[in-house]
């Protein structure tokens, strides 16, 4: 690659200046790239681990539905009497810079009923429970997943940035800086020649006085 620098000492300490800068944020990024994805393999376990809780429960809970239904019939005007989700809270902490989610449930919501059980049973209780259980997996999957989808993302720029200085700006600043100094090497070189003749003529004039 061409080298547009003027071979002085002055353009010399910038560009290593220059150079220890690309290579120390170079080291920043790569520590941050391997911190984020051991955090991103982290949530995906995690990830995979809520899946087959909520595949579980799902099952356990369509199943004590069916049982439901066979002893107590047409259930939807129990079901609409449930209210919509209401207590789901979204908050945010920081990982190496990148936001990532943290999703609640009100704990108090728990224990509620929403409806009589003197009109139920033991299987619709263990469907509602089930469900319930479902829905707080599913809160936690989507903060999981999210957060992966938001790391990778950080990951991929960052690793971009991290090749731009390893690939580019860093092989660029060093050869700057080998241009400069063999240019400066060379220029001392010919200075000290030129001071060796100027001396040796100075004592050939001597020497013929």
């Amino acid at each position: 690659m061409a080298v547009q620098a003027t071979p002085t000492k002055g353009n010399l300490m910038t560009s290593k200046k220059s150079l220890a800068l690309a290579k120390t944020g170079y080291e920043l990024l790569d520590k941050k790239r391997n911190i984020l994805v051991r955090e991103m393999m982290t949530l995906i376990d995690r990830a995979t681990e809520i899946q087959e809780k909520i595949d579980a429960t799902y099952s356990k809970a369509y199943s004590a539905l069916q049982k439901a239904n066979v002893t107590m019939g047409y259930l939807g005007d129990i079901a609409g009497s449930i209210p919509e989700e209401t207590s789901l809270k979204v908050s945010y902490r920081s990982v190496m810079g990148v936001e990532i989610p943290i999703v609640t449930i009100d704990a108090q919501e728990d224990m509620k009923l929403y409806y009589g059980i003197e009109s139920t049973n033991a299987d619709f209780d263990e469907a509602y429970r089930c469900f319930h259980e479902v829905k707080v997996l599913t809160a936690d999957l989507a903060e999981v997943e999210n957060s992966v989808y938001r790391l990778a993302d950080a990951i991929k720029k960052t690793q971009k940035r991290a090749n731009a200085l390893k690939n580019i700006m860093i092989p660029r600043f060093e050869e700057t800086v080998k241009f400069i100094t063999d240019a400066l090497d060379e220029k001392d070189r010919e200075e000290f020649s030129r001071m060796k003749v100027i001396k040796a003529q100075k004592e050939n004039a001597k020497s013929e006085n």
